[in-house]
């Protein structure tokens, strides 16, 4: 029926509280299975690493990491709209995928919005990479 994965994967959300795929995931023979390597209890880790994130360039370096390990493509930017606060100004959005569940796909972009209220500095840099600080060259 599924294939064996030669790692944990993380348990099967109660019938109808996601929509992750992650039984059409498994049964297809040529899926991106990265993703199913975050159980519960990787994704505290993860979420806990998120929350602490030192500078922009770990920020970076952990959009890379999620990328690598998981799969998972994290989009972080500034929103189309005025930036007035951190919480509704920077966009952070995971691209759909198979297998990402849905309470991971809130708790990731949840931990990095603590992070960045907790160190505006990160969002700074953000805004800065975009340009939108006026820190261009000209």
């Amino acid at each position: 029926m599924s294939q064996e994965l030669p790692f944990p994967i993380r348990t099967e959300c109660p019938p109808g509280a996601c929509t992750c795929d992650r039984e059409r995931l498994l049964a297809a023979s040529q899926g991106d299975t990265r993703i199913l390597r975050l159980t519960r209890e990787e994704e505290k880790k993860l979420v806990a690493r998120l929350e602490s994130i030192a500078d922009y360039a770990d920020l970076r370096h952990m959009q890379e990491r999620l990328r690598a390990n998981l799969g998972i493509m994290l989009t972080i930017a500034p929103a189309t709209e005025e930036v007035r606060t951190i919480r509704g100004g920077i966009g952070i959005r995971l691209a759909e995928q198979p297998g990402l569940c849905r309470k991971t796909r809130q708790a990731i972009p949840a931990a990095i919005r603590r992070c960045l209220e907790q160190k505006p500095e990160i969002a700074f840099a953000i805004l800065d990479a975009h340009d939108l600080l006026g820190g261009g060259s000209s």
